[in-house]
């Protein structure tokens, strides 16, 4: 724990490094999104069957399973800095590659390694800023990186429209390779950004750690504070393992199955939310399958707001309760009543989308809050890992489900999986607003307590 970077004031360089690692959950969004649209004209122009359509659509997904955890360990053995920068290098060489490929399989590779960059960027981004973060500001600056999210997939489909208006559908490799651009700008913005100063104390570089935060904080730091948070327990740094040992298993647990149980339905809405009203009798057609869609997306972004506030006015445990339990109720209606009037449906499905911000601003900040340094970045890749199961599984049954069982049975079976997060959340979410990063792990429902540290000699 540091007592100088939790109690810092917040400044432009926290303004600055938060918009900086905002960079990799806005392509996500847009990266996610964009190919979506890009379908539109990708199918007839290269004869796509249904299969490769979906081998397409799941290959990022695929991707971020794997990259997640992946990468999580490997940032927390060599470090966030120099993460930073190349997974953004990787996402611009297979964007401009987008543009000139042909076969299915190129498309589907490119998609894959895309999805193991971005998936690679939430441990490191969001470990990177939480060991930054002043703990007042750490909440809500940490839930605003989904906020990024929808607005990437927000811009995805506008730009995405603008392509079909204005190009006509042969534009899909222009809109593929148009996150070329982001990247870019966020390369841009991230020059100069530092190593983390928990990390490098945790790595035996604690005059390294010290320096950092002079410079970038302004305030002489004693070494010693600057000290991972577990160095007494004796505990080898970094692994996956380590995340299954008692101390952490149910930590672990709870966040990847909560995040699970959120995005199986969610990351369904969002794909085929045009195809869900259309079952109510909602119009479809192009329009529908893009602004419309954005605006779905625009929804889940606004209910992020109030929830970002509450995090930290009435806490992370009641917010998650709470938001699962609502959102739990417009799905349910929808089950019990298939044949709701559009307008109905649509009411219900924006109500679900606002509700939804209560753990979409958590799904980064519990495991970053919950972990200790040697092991935070795993966490938040592992988490990432297993929420993109439910994205994946989610995202190919909907559609199966809506033609195979129908309306009701569909939306019964995502308001289950929801109640399933919520009673994970009711037996295993802790409270960790105002609490040291990685404390102590207490009983679901109590505040933790800051582990105890053996000094040792500052170099």
């Amino acid at each position: 724990m540091s007592r100088t970077i939790d109690n810092a004031p917040y400044t432009a360089f926290h303004r600055k490094l938060a918009l900086a690692c905002s960079g990799g959950p806005l392509l996500d969004g847009y990266i996610l999104s964009i190919v979506g649209v890009a379908l539109i004209g990708m199918r007839p122009d290269l004869g796509l069957s249904t299969a490769e359509v979906s081998l397409i659509g799941a290959a990022a997904l695929v991707g971020m399973f794997v990259g997640g955890a992946l990468f999580g360990v490997l940032t927390d053995k060599i470090g966030r800095e120099v993460m930073y920068t190349a997974d953004l290098l990787v996402m611009v060489a297979c964007s401009v590659l987008s543009f000139w490929v042909d076969a299915v399989w190129a498309i589907a590779v490119l998609r894959f390694v895309l999805g193991m960059a971005v998936a690679a960027d939430y441990p490191i981004a969001t470990s990177l800023l939480a060991e930054w973060l002043p703990a007042k500001h750490r909440g809500r600056l940490l839930g605003q990186q989904i906020v990024a999210w929808y607005a990437g997939s927000v811009l995805a489909y506008v730009v995405g429209y603008l392509f079909l208006e204005l190009a006509g559908p042969g534009s899909w490799r222009w809109m593929l390779a148009s996150s070329t651009v982001l990247c870019a700008v966020f390369l841009v913005i991230r020059r100069g950004s530092p190593e983390s100063p928990r990390w490098l104390a945790a790595n035996g570089r604690v005059g390294d750690a010290v320096r950092v935060v002079e410079k970038h904080l302004g305030v002489r730091v004693d070494g010693r504070e600057l000290m991972p948070e577990a160095v007494g327990a004796g505990r080898r740094p970094g692994g996956l393992r380590l995340l299954m040992t008692p101390p952490y298993r149910r930590r672990t647990l709870f966040c990847g199955l909560f995040f699970l149980c959120q995005v199986g339905p969610l990351f369904a809405m969002l794909t085929f939310g045009p195809q869900i009203l259309s079952s109510f009798g909602m119009p479809g057609g192009t329009v529908m399958e893009t602004l419309g869609t954005g605006l779905i997306s625009l929804v889940f972004l606004l209910g992020c707001y109030p929830a970002l506030r509450l995090i930290d006015t009435k806490g992370r445990r009641p917010v998650i309760i709470w938001s699962f339990a609502l959102m739990t109720v417009p799905l349910a209606l929808l089950g019990v009543w298939p044949t709701a009037p559009a307008a109905v449906a649509l009411t219900a499905l924006c109500a679900y989308a606002f509700l939804c911000g209560g753990p979409n601003v958590l799904d980064w900040t519990y495991p970053n809050e919950l972990f200790p340094t040697e092991i935070r970045a795993t966490a938040v890749g592992v988490a990432t890992s297993v929420s993109r199961i439910g994205a994946a599984v989610g995202t190919y049954l909907l559609p199966l489900s809506l033609t195979g069982l129908g309306t009701g049975p569909t939306m019964l079976i995502a308001a289950g999986t929801t109640a399933l997060g919520l009673l994970v959340c009711v037996l295993w979410a802790e409270e960790t607003r105002g609490t040291a990063l990685g404390a102590t792990p207490t009983p679901a429902g109590t505040a933790a307590v800051p582990a105890q540290r053996v000094p040792q000699t500052v170099r």
